[in-house]
């Protein structure tokens, strides 16, 4: 009787799959297919729409979507007779998922997991697109079941106008990813400059990071910081010294970095980096390891090594196996909740402190202080209001800095932090886990191995190097198809789906590193470097030299994806023109194989040189391998870069923005804040991206209207910003803007020390302008406003 109790009552396909994600849903009432030729064949047969669910194992609102509708026998019976649902692992199918949220963006003007999406089943393509839909109506939207009823009465009895919404909306998607395929542009020192000022136009000069909330870590920026710095002038250095240190800083000490596991959390949803989403990505993990080694080793911080160790423990001690970690590879994800509870496992309160570390404690007084239980509770869960409020551990200061003001040597209060931090986080393993997602990606896998590097090199740390061997070991050995080919995914003893360029590219990154590295026992063969690179671009060069984020002659897919723009992930496209610019290095005695890949490197530059003119912060890790073509004279020779000579400023920008401001004196005191009042005028046909530009893709590739300091210190600055208004670019989807002219009010106030460099402060508006057809690069305009500060 037990026994029959504990069998699920529906088994779906979903079982024979291997995905974590795919498996949670393998006994709902919905009758889910995978991503297949039977199902669309199977809804061509019934003449019913597809409905395609799209996201990932550690998702929240993914898991939401399952426990309201998808665990509904009501809603159930809706989808299986109306519909053939599919269901996908967007990490085991990158391909599938850039097609679709391409059509979410354009559809609805946003995007993000769960994707819904409902197909034609002849060609695959969608003629509706949403996220997250509630079960009863909210938050302006219908409840899916009347979403799901709606559609289905409109393919029956409007059929004609639902093919012609599908064809209409692939037409968008394929025009979107053709306007990647623009003519080459020159480019060089002028669009680093760009991307450079973009860069500190958007940093936040208080919190760290690079925009407001949420926040998120964004390491290729901090990469492309660390790699400019010895390029550009003195005074730019300080600034950009002070963007990268401030937003280290902020995310080592935040509650995005777990305090007592190590490792960061996927993003934080206020602007001071406290309250994590609390999903641990291995991706975000292995770049941000990479970049607090390498900046440990720029600024000589051992805090940043700190931090750099303990991310890489973390992902040794939870993220594989830990008798030989690396030897099966490291696992992708960990969820945001436990028993529904965002955060739960990670949260504290002041009683839970002292029981573990004893009432009244040394322990305990230093825990409640440094870790901010002292100050107050600062997480309520938003969607469960009954449940006590509690903390997420975090510091104000730096550990030197708390060291300093309680008169501790560093070395004491590190050795009392470990002992701490050890005896919590035994207790919070006692407590029940977040899902582990344990499949093997090679992509992720590939940034992995690249941070085991960098912080072994960094760190002298050999273990860090023995796992990046193991994992590559297990990846050529136990990921490949039996003609040498990568596949993505491995999961239970299974290797599958053909890999994508994101694979290749990251993984060939990290063979080239482990290869470089003095401390590596068995150095990756350059023969095996270059066999994956010649492999990659005939899977996914054209004739022109670019490459495609896919294979060529997918049936599966309507449109052939290419990406230049970074993201969570660099793209793959920009990691690969790294890859051919190191691999010419490698191969330099060589010099007609050396040459071989210089060519394919200028090329491949010439393609994503459209982007790096207009969107040059977008595709930020491309501006990192040009920084490196810049400084050979053979790419010099092969490429006509612009503005070659070091000295050169960029062309003047002829604005369509004119600038005016309502004073040219102001005083500020420390009880006596200003104001003043900023107009800007913009020209018939033109309109600039509004201070808060949206959600969408097309709004993380701009720079939105700010006002800020451009250089010195001693007063921080708060705008009234205008609302915006919607707008479409086909190459880069929606966002908001503003028109014509618009007048807004600016608050100053003295605050000693905040700026970016020493000196008078010199406040500036930063806007990029952009017309029905293209985007001028970003802009920043000096206030003639002198500041007196009493």
């Amino acid at each position: 009787m037990d026994i029959a109790k504990a069998q699920p009552t529906h088994t779906n396909r979903l079982s024979e799959e291997t995905s974590p994600y795919l498996l949670q849903h393998a006994h709902n009432p919905v009758d889910w297919y995978p991503w297949s030729d039977e199902a669309f064949a199977e809804a061509q047969r019934r003449n019913v729409p597809v409905f395609l669910s799209i996201g990932y194992s550690t998702c929240y609102w993914c898991h939401v979507m399952e426990r309201e509708s998808f665990e509904s026998e009501e809603v159930a019976k809706i989808m299986n007779e109306h519909y053939v649902c599919i269901k996908v692992d967007r990490e085991e199918r990158p391909d599938i998922d850039d097609i679709y949220m391409a059509a979410t963006t354009i559809f609805s003007g946003s995007g993000g997991w769960p994707m819904s999406v409902f197909l034609e089943p002849t060609n695959r393509k969608p003629f509706y697109a949403g996220t997250y839909f509630p079960v009863e109506p909210a938050y302006g939207r219908p409840s899916f079941s009347q979403l799901l009823e709606g559609l289905s009465d409109a393919w029956k009895t409007q059929h004609d106008k639902v093919i012609e919404q599908a064809e209409s909306l692939a037409s968008a998607v394929t025009e979107q990813v053709a306007s990647e395929n623009q003519q080459p542009v020159p480019v060089g020192r002028p669009q680093l400059i760009n991307a450079t000022n973009a860069l500190l136009q958007r940093f936040d000069q208080t919190n760290g990071g690079f925009g407001g909330a949420p926040k998120f870590p964004q390491p290729v920026f901090l990469d492309y910081l660390l790699d400019i710095r010895n390029d550009i002038d003195e005074k730019t250095q300080e600034s950009l010294d002070a963007a990268a240190k401030t937003t280290l800083d902020a995310m080592a000490i935040g509650g995005i970095n777990d305090q007592i596991g190590g490792g960061f959390h996927r993003y934080s949803v206020d602007q001071f980096w406290t309250v994590p989403h609390f999903e641990k990505m291995l991706y975000d993990n292995a770049q941000l390891a990479s970049v607090y080694a390498q900046a440990s080793v720029t600024y000589n911080d051992a805090y940043y090594a700190r931090t750099a160790r303990r991310t890489l423990d973390y992902c040794l001690n939870e993220m594989t196996i830990q008798s030989e970690p690396g030897s099966t590879g490291f696992y992708s994800a960990q969820d945001a909740e436990v028993d529904g509870k965002e955060g739960l496992n990670y949260l504290w309160i002041k009683s839970e402190i002292n029981e573990v570390l004893g009432k009244d404690s040394d322990e305990t007084k230093l825990a409640l202080d440094i870790y901010g239980l002292n100050a107050g509770t600062n997480f309520q869960d938003p969607h469960h209001q009954k449940e006590p409020k509690r903390n997420v551990l975090r510091m104000d200061v730096r550990p030197d800095e708390y060291a300093t003001q309680n008169n501790l040597s560093l070395e004491e209060l590190y050795s009392k932090l470990d002992t701490i931090d050890s005896k919590l986080y035994a207790v919070r393993n006692q407590r029940k886990q977040p899902r582990l997602d344990d499949k093997v990606l090679v992509a992720w896998n590939g940034l992995l191995i690249s941070a085991l590097v960098d912080a072994g090199e960094a760190l002298s740390e050999p273990k860090y190097i023995a796992a990046a061997q193991h994992a590559t070991d297990f990846i050529l050995e136990h990921m490949r198809s039996s003609d040498g080919q990568l596949l993505r995914a491995y999961r239970d003893n299974v290797s599958k789906i053909p890999a994508v360029l994101e694979d290749y590219a990251l993984f060939i990154a990290g063979l080239i590193k482990l290869h470089q590295a003095p401390l590596a026992r068995n150095q990756t063969s350059l023969d095996t470097i270059i066999h994956l690179a010649d492999q990659a671009h005939e899977l996914f060069a054209d004739d022109s030299g670019s490459y495609y984020d896919t294979r060529a002659n997918q049936t599966d897919l309507f449109v052939r994806t290419r990406s230049y723009h970074d993201g969570a992930v660099p793209s793959a496209i920009g990691v690969m023109l790294n890859n051919l610019v190191d691999i010419a290095d490698l191969v330099r005695d060589n010099e007609a194989q050396s040459n071989t890949y210089r060519v394919r490197a200028v090329n491949l530059l010439s393609s994503i040189s459209p982007s790096l003119a207009s969107f040059p912060m977008s595709s930020i890790n491309s501006a990192r391998a040009m920084i490196k073509m810049l400084d050979q004279e053979e790419y010099n020779k092969l490429y006509a870069f612009a503005g070659s000579d070091q000295d050169q400023k960029p062309t003047e920008i002829n604005s369509p923005v004119k600038v005016l401001v309502s004073t040219d004196t102001i005083q500020v005191s420390d009880d006596e804040p200003a104001s003043f009042k900023i107009a800007l005028e913009i020209d018939n046909g033109y309109h600039i991206v509004a201070a808060q530009p949206g959600e969408s893709d097309a709004a993380k590739l701009l720079l939105p209207l700010r006002v800020g300091l451009t250089k010195g210190q001693g007063i921080a600055i708060y705008a009234d910003y205008p609302q915006g208004q919607a707008f479409g670019l086909d190459s880069v989807g929606s966002f908001m803007v503003n028109e014509g002219r618009i007048e807004f009010e600016v608050a100053i106030e003295k605050a000693p020390g905040v700026g970016p460099t020493p000196g008078a402060p010199v406040i500036g508006v930063s806007f990029q302008a952009c017309n029905n057809n293209a985007c001028q690069a970003p802009q920043t305009v000096e206030l003639q406003i002198e500041i007196e500060i009493n």
